[in-house]
């Protein structure tokens, strides 16, 4: 069934006649008389009472112009919805970044921007810094948040600082180098005991190896590459590690952790976190608009 037949059809009846019709349309009245009997054909059933000369639907074409009004309502929505979402269409950004971005620093931007702009939609891999950038470079991802470069060219990249942090030492709460409400430790003491790290690729770890270079005199017994799963067993060990400042202390809050104060180093290492994308890769409209966003609210939170 044409649509165009069933628009034609419903005008008809509201004109109740073929002549003056085919005057307001720009087809002619055989044309339109052949369309109609296409319909009829179709449904083969008589819509129109061809037997007396005023104009006249039969009970077939008065139950079909009811139906016919539902039809081209919902044509006439469906054309709507389809023109909304062409215009408005549904676009995944995809971010690959190491944990404390991911986890801790780009969620609340990200919903704030998903609120304002509905047709967007975020995948956030956490992976390492170094992942992260691989999966940049091979095209798997649009963005990347990191917390190291590693050994790839910055000439690559257009970024922006996401934030700043530092590193700290951490035991369990019930470790026996705070017995007795202690709050200082020497490194001397603290190299006595085993030590969790990062796995290759960590930004925490490549962070930590070139700003604290005595980290070779440290116990090393296990490599993992999960924040967690070394709050986990470091909470319930005599294991020690070190971690990011924002993980530390939320840790440290929950009564996991206790974050260590080393007399030597009262500051263990410093990194940045950056949002990077390739510079050779065109951004979408969407995805382009996304990149700003970041980058004011960011400058904004700055000056603040």
């Amino acid at each position: 069934m044409n649509i165009e037949y069933i628009k034609n059809f419903v005008k008809l009846a509201e004109y109740k006649s073929f002549s003056k019709l085919a005057k307001d349309l720009p087809i002619t009245q055989s044309t339109l008389s052949h369309q109609i009997s296409q319909l009829e054909k179709s449904l083969d059933l008589v819509l129109i009472n061809r037997t007396t000369k005023k104009f006249e639907l039969t009970e077939a074409g008065k139950i079909f112009l009811k139906y016919a009004r539902e039809i081209l309502n919902s044509y006439n929505s469906c054309l709507n919805e389809l023109l909304y979402y062409k215009n408005n269409k549904l676009e995944d950004i995809i971010i690959s970044a190491s944990t404390i971005p991911g986890s801790h620093i780009l969620p609340k931007f990200l919903a704030d921007f998903k609120n304002k702009n509905e047709f967007i939609n975020f995948k956030i891999l956490v992976n390492n810094s170094q992942e992260s950038i691989e999966n940049l470079i091979k095209g798997l991802v649009d963005f990347a948040a990191v917390g190291s470069f590693m050994n790839f060219e910055k000439d690559l990249f257009e970024f922006f600082e996401l934030g700043q942090e530092q590193f700290h030492f951490i035991c369990s709460p019930t470790h026996e180098l705070i017995k007795g409400g202690k709050e200082i430790v020497s490194f001397d003491e603290l190299i006595k005991y085993p030590f969790i790290w990062r796995e290759k690729g960590s930004g925490i770890r490549n962070t930590f190896q070139e700003q604290f270079p005595a980290y070779e005199k440290l116990k090393i017994e296990l490599e993992i590459n999960d924040n967690d799963s070394i709050i986990s067993t470091v909470s319930d060990s005599n294991y020690l590690s070190v971690m990011s400042d924002i993980m530390a202390k939320k840790a440290e809050k929950a009564g996991l952790i206790k974050i260590l104060k080393v007399k030597e180093y009262p500051i263990v290492a410093r990194r940045k976190l950056f949002f990077l994308r390739l510079k050779e890769r065109e951004l979408s409209f969407l995805k382009n608009k996304f990149w700003n966003y970041l980058r004011e609210e960011l400058r904004n939170k700055n000056k603040n």
